[in-house]
């Protein structure tokens, strides 16, 4: 058992403490269960304000990433194909960036994986002011289909798109 003295002291600790708490939080609470329930309120917004953080880091990369794309000298659109091997097994991640994003450029591409046979595993997309995609694709069925293939691929899509897009605009 604790002596009075000890609990006396561990008490003044405590209640330093929830002062010290009471401070962080600009709670002017007086109970020490206000000053824990305030605290509580303090942390729920501190988290909200991270997520909010992170969602104007995201957009800021992304119009970094498309300003940037606007003003390199490299010819847009970019597409590159890696092959991953695995299990006996390989597929393709498929990075497309450009500077131009026309209404169906997604599902385009989309069918033209399908024509190859390849299924999409998991893909991240943006077609704002700019079109990103990261796709992983798993080959299906088709023998022959390397990374040119999916690459011309996927250029043809982007040909194809665009050109509708500025038949469809005249019109």
């Amino acid at each position: 058992m604790m002596s009075w003295e000890q609990r006396k002291k561990a008490a003044a600790a405590l209640h330093e403490k929830l002062q010290i708490l009471r401070s962080i939080t600009h709670s002017r609470a007086l109970s020490d269960a206000s000053i824990i329930m305030d605290a509580s309120e303090y942390i729920k917004e501190l988290k909200q304000k991270v997520v909010r953080l992170k969602q104007e880091m995201a957009c800021e990369e992304a119009e970094a990433a498309g300003a940037l794309l606007k003003h390199s000298s490299s010819p847009s659109p970019v597409v590159t194909v890696e092959t991953l091997a695995g299990a006996g097994k390989h597929g393709f991640l498929i990075n497309v960036l450009s500077d131009k994003s026309c209404p169906g450029l997604l599902v385009s591409i989309l069918e033209a994986f399908d024509e190859l046979g390849l299924s999409v595993l998991q893909a991240t997309a943006s077609c704002a002011d700019t079109f990103r995609l990261e796709a992983v694709g798993g080959e299906n069925q088709v023998d022959n289909v390397d990374e040119h293939v999916v690459k011309q691929a996927v250029l043809q899509a982007m040909r194809t798109c665009s050109s509708q897009g500025c038949r469809q605009q005249q019109e």
